[in-house]
């Protein structure tokens, strides 16, 4: 049985993005790791997601979203005692976006705060049976600034690697979660940054934005960056519209990527590209040149730059056919 499937571990939340006249919200159905396994399905691949969510009125619309694309959902919590987290999200008058806060919740915490270790290792069977199938594994760090969803992220780093399942994190730098989480808002910023750096070590594919670069490793090169980790991973440097830098397979590069004037949301924009680019990866099998690489490089940056043509992060990401139209449309 070929491994063509990827589990995607993390927050399902709601964006509540300020809308252009500024005059209230629309709430989106978010959070990176949902957000990819959605754009996975798009992309024609099998997705699993592991999260969990309140037993709330955003839960079922996540479960409905989910099942429409027909994300896999056989290790998804529900929690009573827990709300559906909410982000406010502000945009500047580029289309940037900025988180502003959350929602306030009548629970002391927010659902996936409490991602359950202990309910997942009831399926460990079920559980053991989808790493056989499964290629990649995708997380973030925002779950670390939780001890409970902590935990239960290293269980599933360790049970992947077991049955040799790559792992791909997106470092995903997000303060605000740390700062209004009980367990991390009182651990200084130093202590989050060696925490996650500790984390960054079970990458086989790091993927970052070029500000995580600069705060986490004081450095924008790609190459030196893997050589701080002791996996060496291959690194992929994001920075908005400009060109995409790369360590991949023992090579080094930099990719110019699609840009458009018709900007009008960039929520999502990361995560389309990281599906964009895993797709390719099990579509096309592991880039073994440049040439190889530029072509899902630009797969992933057309994915991203598809996403912010629109608000939202699901809504807009493109789906397989979309993707390959525009690119042969930049040919022609």
């Amino acid at each position: 049985m070929k491994n063509k499937k990827v589990i995607c571990i993390g927050e399902a939340l709601i964006d509540r993005i300020r809308n252009k006249s500024n005059q209230g919200f629309t709430d989106f159905l978010g959070g990176a790791p949902a957000n990819v396994a959605c754009a996975l399905r798009k992309l024609k691949i099998d997705s699993v997601f592991i999260g969990c969510l309140g037993s709330d009125d955003y839960g079922k619309k996540f479960i409905t979203q989910f099942n429409k694309l027909d994300v896999n959902l056989d290790f998804l919590q529900l929690d009573n005692d827990s709300s559906t987290r909410v982000v406010n999200v502000d945009r500047d008058q580029f289309g940037e976006r900025f988180f502003s806060g959350f929602e306030e919740s009548s629970y002391s915490c927010f659902a996936d705060e409490v991602l359950s270790k202990k309910l997942i290792a009831k399926q460990i069977l079920n559980l053991e049976k989808s790493f056989l199938e499964t290629k990649y594994l995708v997380t973030g760090t925002i779950l670390l600034s939780s001890p409970i969803s902590s935990e239960t992220i290293f269980f599933l780093l360790e049970g992947a690697k077991a049955f040799d399942v790559k792992i791909v994190i997106d470092l995903n730098w997000r303060q605000v979660f740390w700062d209004h989480s009980s367990f991390s808002s009182e651990i200084s910023q130093a202590t989050r940054v060696n925490l996650i750096k500790k984390f960054l070590n079970h990458a086989n594919v790091l993927k970052l934005a070029k500000e995580e670069a600069t705060l986490f490793f004081e450095d924008e090169n790609p190459f030196l960056i893997s050589q701080q980790l002791s996996n060496r991973p291959d690194v992929i440097i994001t920075d908005g519209k400009n060109p995409v830098t790369w360590y991949i397979n023992g090579l080094q590069g930099i990719t110019e990527t699609p840009s458009s004037q018709e900007i009008v949301d960039t929520t999502g924009a990361g995560d389309a590209f990281l599906a964009g680019l895993i797709s390719k990866l099990i579509s096309s099998g592991y880039p073994s040149n440049e040439q190889e690489i530029e072509d899902c490089i630009k797969f992933a940056g057309a994915c991203g730059l598809l996403t912010c043509l629109g608000e939202g992060a699901i809504e807009q990401q493109p789906y397989y056919e979309n993707v390959n139209k525009f690119l042969g449309s930049l040919i022609s």
